[in-house]
């Protein structure tokens, strides 16, 4: 994507978006300007009106992350606005509505994934901002079938957040780690985007919330969030506090956010028949580990990576019934967006930050 010339704005819509040139440091993504991009058969054009910031996105930009990706790329994968135009094909969406998107475009319809509500399974599904330009701009473009109404109960700022930093933690909880009533759940990541929501989802299924933290000025906000035990572990060992908090055995279900760097200690709070539900991964670090400690406990091993449309579906719902309340703690405009990044691997970032076009 490549500046446009005086004469090329004249002729084409235009919009302001960053551009992740390629991967490196913070100074890759600039503002520019660059055509509006116009939507195909299936797809339909979103006028932005809020995109959320991901760890994801940094992972991307810093070259973490390599497969499917090319630059120049617009990153982000949370997004909600009007739509400003549909191709010829879309029938259930027309210009002037609501919306919020998934993470996911692209998908076929057809296979055995997308046709059990776990389209984020598909083999030909590409991840928006990933393997295609995403929100970071004052417009995207995404396949229809990617989008929901977004009800007037629900702000654009909200509407944003609610497929990633509600619907994953939703998926990993309710649907894959089924937790019930009664049970414990330990949340790591507590304060950041994901956590901040996963303590919400599991004290609506009914579960006791243990969070870990290393960052003790969140602490406020995770208990706001309805945490019944917050762990702050700056040197990286929590387990046994853990253990201890959860009454002597562990945690039932863990709903890990960050991945390798507490992959030990949260395996070690494991109870026995307990489910691991890996959710982040900040590092991309390889992680080794007996695996005795899995099978001698009966612990399952399992992951998710985003959000159905079905999910997405009942966070809007609830999120209208106000039983969930997204977390957004701070707003940038586009041009900031180096900056939020820089913030955001620091740590000195809480909840769910978007950027406002």
């Amino acid at each position: 994507l490549a500046r446009t010339s005086h004469q090329a704005r004249a002729a084409m819509r235009i919009m302001r978006a960053v551009v992740t040139a390629r991967p490196g440091d913070y100074d890759v993504m600039r503002l520019e300007e660059v055509p509006v991009p116009s939507p195909g058969p299936r797809e339909v054009l979103v006028r932005t009106f809020a995109s959320g910031v991901c760890y994801h996105d940094h992972l991307i930009r810093a070259g973490v992350m390599k497969r499917g990706i090319t630059f120049p790329l617009i990153l982000g994968h949370e997004g909600a606005g009007i739509v400003d135009a549909v191709g010829e094909e879309v029938r259930a969406l027309k210009p002037g509505d609501r919306v919020a998107c998934t993470q996911w475009t692209e998908t076929c319809g057809l296979c055995r994934f997308c046709r059990t509500n776990r389209e984020p399974l598909c083999s030909a599904r590409k991840l928006f901002g990933h393997d295609r330009d995403g929100t970071y701009a004052e417009f995207f473009k995404i396949q229809e079938d990617s989008l929901l109404p977004l009800p007037p109960e629900i702000g654009f700022e909200e509407g944003a957040i609610l497929s990633c930093a509600i619907g994953t933690v939703v998926a990993a909880i309710r649907d894959v780690g089924r937790t019930r009533a009664g049970e414990s759940v330990l949340v790591t990541g507590a304060g950041g985007g994901l956590g901040i929501h996963a303590i919400q989802v599991a004290r609506l299924c009914g579960a006791t919330v243990l969070a870990q933290t290393t960052s003790p000025e969140k602490v406020p906000l995770i208990r706001e969030a309805g945490a019944d035990e917050v762990v702050v572990s700056r040197d990286g060992q929590f387990a046994e506090e853990i253990q201890r908090r959860a009454g002597g055995d562990g945690v039932d279900v863990v709903c890990d956010n960050v991945g390798a760097p507490v992959f030990q200690e949260a395996l070690r709070s494991t109870a026995r028949g307990a489910r691991y539900v890996l959710v982040g991964e900040l590092t991309g670090e390889q992680v080794t580990f007996n695996t005795a400690r899995l099978f001698l406990k009966g612990v399952s091993l399992l992951s998710t990576m985003s959000t159905s449309r079905s999910q997405l579906a009942d966070v809007i719902e609830l999120v209208r019934r106000q039983r969930l309340r997204p977390v957004i703690t701070e707003r940038f405009p586009l041009e900031e967006a180096p900056r939020v990044h820089r913030l955001m691997v620091e740590r000195k970032l809480s909840g769910r930050v978007l950027l406002v076009p």
